[in-house]
């Protein structure tokens, strides 16, 4: 029995790739990000939460390898880039029957609060989530006041 040659593909799958760019236009006239060369908003989710010492971002990036990430933090702004791009020898090891896993870029910027501290953050990529933790400020952490 010979394996087929082709990928099956579904009957609908033209109607759902017009779909999935008529969402991203919408999305971009509609209010969504667009970030300047080809980069918008990846299909990752980001969590952000806080306890009385530091403040967590985790983002959601499957694939992606610690060497194609970039962290930066500016006048309290916290900027993650990663971007992935399909190798050219990769492309050469034959014909392509299906081909969704393309360049990949994401960019998310956050406004932190003025009681995070800029001088200590770190990063951690573990299982396609990055954790960033930041510390918050001595001087905003709460602390006891005794009674006299």
């Amino acid at each position: 029995m010979a394996l087929p040659t082709g990928v099956q593909r579904n009957v609908f799958e033209p109607l759902e790739s017009a779909q999935r760019e008529l969402d991203t236009v919408l999305g971009r006239l509609l209010g969504g990000r667009d970030y300047g060369n080809g980069a918008t908003p990846a299909p990752y989710g980001v969590d952000i939460r806080e306890d009385v010492d530091h403040l967590y971002v985790e983002a959601e990036l499957p694939g992606f390898k610690k060497d194609e990430v970039d962290i930066t933090l500016e006048n309290q702004t916290l900027t993650i880039t990663a971007q992935r791009s399909v190798d050219d020898k990769e492309q050469k090891k034959g014909e392509w029957l299906l081909n969704e896993r393309r360049n990949r870029r994401f960019v998310r910027s956050f406004k932190l609060p003025q009681t995070v501290s800029d001088q200590q953050v770190d990063a951690n990529l573990a299982d396609g989530v990055l954790t960033v933790t930041l510390n918050k400020r001595e001087e905003s952490k709460p602390r006891k006041i005794p009674v006299s």
